[in-house]
């Protein structure tokens, strides 16, 4: 089968595709034939080693010799011996966090991790959009968004700040959106309040206060995010640097404006599940929806990693068939 593998840490170049051999299932898993599988930013840093943080998961001189992905939408192959909340030709989605292995022909996962059939109608290019259950974490979990707040999302237009435009206004908060003019378009389109075109407004200069600055594109900072916060606002990040964990570990115990920062990846697989259900929710009701920039084949992967350095509007997605 095929897999999507880099074997130095670099730029697109890196990432080849490779021969691998065929998953069979074991007691208690599933392989699942992958249609579709989002490359996202831990795609992007499993390849460049960057942050160098990210190296204590990947390996700090070279990738460990993993395939790339981590969330899937596909159709079950075969299960092995016990599975029964699952049947060969289920269509499903799901989510292998920092085991990866999704941008593959095939994966087994187990059945008791996060996988679930996916909504009636929903298609795997779509499903595998919205997978990540980042901006879900973050915002219900990490801020403990209420209703009726007011939230700014800075990077709106990507993976994460799309799906985080549409979850604070699902919850009942009032959103302002941080984008390109270029992309002003597809967020509007999502229901924000306000489009600020990072290029022409000073976001830390405004006289508006935020209960929630969530800093997806993790360049706004605490120091200057702190401005436009609320006397409790919460400031959240999603790029582990240096500052941001310095100031996580310094407004620790702050009730007043804090910063916060969370490794929503490493949640255990019945949280992951949970918000799986809860994403499942969002979208029976109109709520959710996915935004797709492009997809790829697998055989151009590279092609895709080259197109996320460039930035996008919402996710980039890998077909398999």
């Amino acid at each position: 089968m095929r897999a999507v593998v880099n074997r130095a840490y670099g730029g697109p170049e890196v990432v080849v595709v490779e021969q691998r051999p065929i998953p069979v299932a074991e007691p208690g898993t599933v392989v699942v034939r992958v249609e579709a599988s989002a490359v996202g930013a831990s795609d992007a840093a499993f390849r460049a080693g960057e942050p160098f943080a990210a190296r204590l998961f990947t390996g700090l001189r070279r990738p460990r010799p993993q395939v790339q992905g981590s969330d899937f939408a596909g159709t079950v192959e075969s299960v092995g011996d016990g599975v029964t909340n699952v049947r060969v030709g289920d269509r499903v989605w799901g989510a292998t966090g920092a085991a990866m292995g999704c941008h593959a022909d095939l994966i087994r996962v187990r059945a008791s991790g996060v996988i679930a059939k996916r909504p009636e109608g929903l298609s795997a290019v779509d499903a595998a959009a919205l997978v990540d259950a980042t901006a879900m974490a973050f915002l219900r979990d990490t801020a403990g968004l209420k209703p009726g707040e007011r939230v700014l999302v800075n990077g709106a237009s990507g993976a994460v700040g799309t799906l985080a435009v549409q979850l604070a206004l699902a919850w009942g908060a009032e959103v302002t959106a941080v984008c390109s003019a270029e992309r002003a378009a597809v967020v509007r389109g999502l229901g924000a309040s306000r489009v600020w075109d990072y290029r022409a407004v000073d976001v830390a200069g405004q006289e508006d206060r935020f209960d929630v600055v969530f800093d997806v594109k993790g360049n706004l900072g605490y120091r200057r995010a702190r401005r436009i916060l609320t006397p409790h606002g919460r400031y959240l990040i999603t790029v582990l640097t240096p500052g941001a964990l310095w100031w996580h570990i310094v407004t620790l115990g702050s009730r007043g404006r804090r910063s916060r920062f969370a490794f929503t990846g490493l949640r255990g697989d019945s949280r992951k599940q949970a918000d799986l259900e809860a994403t499942a929710d969002l979208v029976r009701r109109g709520q959710l929806r996915a935004v797709v920039e492009a997809t790829y084949p697998i055989d151009a992967a590279s092609t895709a990693h080259a197109h996320l350095e460039r930035g996008r509007a919402g996710q980039l997605v890998l077909t398999m068939v």
